[in-house]
């Protein structure tokens, strides 16, 4: 933590030299030029950690396999924060990252157990690993729009995801909770110069190596799936998740490419509202808290409470979503069935 805060001043001084600088436009949040790349910082931070503070705590060859992984995020992002890349290029970089860590790591998806019923993956195994490394890294690339939101909300996940590898892991797997602990640090040392207002940005450098790393780090739960293993990482990325999701929805809905950016994601739509940036992100930090909370009951729940918790969560998601304007004013099925319900409900009280 504290490497992290004392190198990101230096990682500052970088971006500008290297001209990973964040202009204002229409898209941005920004008033004036920033400097990205901010993640390098944490990597940097992190590897240090890692490598030279508690190395003997990890597996060697999975620890170097997935920082090689790591490193073709970072140059993606690096890359990509200096001139901006293809959509395709930047999943290019993701694929190659994931493949490594399919193969060099060995971490992934192998089997399926749901509901009494077991499948073997097989040679889907690699399609559907890298589906889900590429899937939740750009989720949390998507919402990297306001200065320390996608920091703070990692934080709060990888605390998370850290606090049930304690508990409930087995005990030959603790290092994966230390290693989590590790990234928690350096983000917390990152936080304050990113927060409102910011003096750097995490950049896609930054944002893509933390969705990456949160993708892995779930992966080491998912070895074998269940329902709660699956759905207890997707709980406590609740809000890039469901950002992404809408964001698809919209796209679709609108006859729009997926990949062509707009201005009405999740923290956009909190601040039509009147929020002011500050605002809006201990907002969204406090909705992760509570998808942080849900996740924690997971672990401790039998199979019919956990679905039955996953229908009540996604209800109140879709009338939250829905009360924001997040797929659009006029498309709010769930809100509009029950105002007609309730309107039904008033006129046999009041019958003619």
């Amino acid at each position: 933590m504290f490497f992290s805060a004392v190198i990101t001043p230096f990682i500052r001084k970088l971006a500008f030299v290297l001209g990973a600088v964040d202009m204002p436009n229409a898209r941005r949040v920004n008033t004036k030029p920033m400097p990205t790349m901010g993640g390098l910082g944490i990597f940097i931070a992190f590897v240090f950690a890692t490598f030279v503070l508690l190395r003997n705590q990890f597996p060697t060859h999975e620890l170097f396999s997935v920082l090689l992984a790591a490193s073709v995020i970072i140059l993606t992002g690096m890359i990509d924060d200096i001139k901006e890349l293809k959509p395709w290029q930047k999943m290019l970089g993701i694929v190659i990252a994931a493949s490594i860590v399919y193969f060099l790591a060995g971490i992934r998806m192998d089997d399926v157990s749901l509901f009494g019923l077991h499948f073997n993956l097989g040679w889907a195994s690699y399609f559907v690993t890298v589906f889900w490394i590429a899937a939740l890294t750009n989720a949390v690339n998507l919402i990297d729009g306001l200065d320390g939101l996608a920091t703070g909300v990692a934080i709060i996940a990888l605390f998370t995801m850290g606090v049930i590898g304690v508990f409930f892991l087995l005990p030959g797997e603790i290092y994966v909770p230390i290693w989590i602990f590790c990234l928690v640090a350096a983000l917390i040392g990152f936080l304050p110069h990113n927060f409102h207002p910011a003096s750097i940005f995490l950049g896609d450098t930054g944002a893509l190596f933390i969705g990456f790393m949160i993708s892995v780090f779930s992966l080491k739960g998912l070895k074998n799936v269940t329902f709660i293993t699956t759905v207890i990482p997707v709980i406590i990325l609740g809000i890039p998740i469901t950002d992404t999701v809408y964001a698809i929805l919209r796209r679709k809905l609108n006859h729009k490419p997926i990949s062509q950016a707009d201005k009405h994601h999740l923290h956009h739509q909190l601040m039509a509202l009147g929020l002011t940036q500050r605002q809006t992100v201990m907002v969204i930090y406090g909705i992760s808290l509570i998808f942080a909370a849900i996740a924690l009951i997971y672990p401790l729940s039998t199979l019919w409470g956990s679905i039955l918790m996953t229908i009540a969560v996604l209800l109140g998601l879709e009338l939250f979503v829905e009360s924001i304007g997040l797929v659009g004013a006029n498309r709010q099925p769930l809100l509009h069935a029950i105002q007609h319900f309730v309107k039904r409900l008033s006129r046999s009280d009041h019958p003619v």
